[in-house]
Formats: C-alpha cells, sequence, structure tokens
C-alpha cells in the first residue's frame, strides 16, 4: 500500500473516532446510508468491470498499437480518439501502454488522443453516470471532453 493510500485509510479512521466521539447516533445514521448507496451501486460498478475486462479481452493492447501505427495522422488520431472513448483502462495501465505506444513510433497526436480520451470520456460507464448524475449532463460531459481530449492531443502534436 502507498503512502497516499495508507494516509487517506489513517485520515478516515480518525474522522470516524472523532465522528463517533461527537455523536455516535449521526455517526452510525450517515454509516448507514453510506452502506446503503455502496449496496445499491455495487451491481453498476461490478458491470463496469465486466465491461472493462470484456473490453480488453476483445481488444487487446496490441492490436490497438497494430492498429494506430497503420494509419495516416489523421485518420490514426480520430480513430485512437475514438478506440479510447469506448475503452476503460485505469491509470496505472494507460500511460505505460502510451508509452508503449509512442516507443514503437506511433504517431504522438494519436498517442494522446488515445490516452486523453481513455481517461476523460466515458462510454462504458454512460450507464453508471446517466442513473446518477442525469442523461444531459452525461451526453455534455462527455461530448466536451472528447473536444477537449482531441485539442489536447494536436497541442502536444505541436509542444513535442
Amino acid at each position: 500500500m502507498d503512502i497516499f493510500t495508507l494516509s487517506i485509510w489513517i485520515f478516515t479512521i480518525i474522522f470516524v473516532i472523532v465522528s463517533l466521539i461527537k455523536d455516535k447516533k449521526k455517526t452510525f445514521d450517515s454509516l448507514k446510508v453510506a452502506l446503503k448507496m455502496g449496496k445499491a451501486m455495487a451491481l453498476s460498478i461490478f458491470s463496469v468491470i465486466f465491461l472493462i475486462g470484456l473490453i480488453l479481452a476483445i481488444i487487446p493492447p496490441e492490436n490497438i498499437a497494430s492498429f494506430i501505427e497503420k494509419q495516416n495522422p489523421f485518420i490514426a488520431t480520430i480513430g485512437s480518439a475514438i478506440l479510447g472513448t469506448i475503452t476503460l483502462i485505469p491509470a496505472f495501465i494507460a500511460f505505460p501502454l502510451v508509452g508503449t505506444l509512442v516507443d514503437a513510433s506511433v504517431n504522438i497526436v494519436a498517442a494522446v488522443a488515445f490516452l486523453t480520451t481513455l481517461t476523460m470520456v466515458g462510454i462504458v460507464t454512460f450507464p453508471l453516470e446517466k442513473k446518477e448524475f442525469g442523461l444531459k449532463f452525461t451526453i455534455t460531459r462527455n461530448l466536451l471532453s472528447f473536444i477537449f481530449a482531441i485539442l489536447i492531443a494536436l497541442c502536444m502534436g505541436v509542444i513535442l
């Protein structure tokens, strides 16, 4: 466990203890509400995790690199952005994956488009996000995230 995670656990335990000392009833009521919310979201969260595994099984990282490498820069950038949009990979896997793509001489703009849409746009998480935040917010956030992801990729292409 890293120091950041450990510190979050320590602070959480301290704050729960302080809350218990201050008002046991409110603390237990709050913990019950949190547990109930967690149970309600569990199915959606497990569904998202299942879809992530399924997508990664269907589209392995090697295929992603192969696809991006063979396209002209414009098509590679749009294709990478779309692929990143429908794929959901945790950041600790995404960054090394994109580093591998860049090392394999994949166009930097395409690689950044893939990375930014991968982390900013969520088609896989759309149903959960829609349920929690509403359809209008979810569509707006995803569209703006996609547009900004492309702009970020283009800026990185100019900078690098």
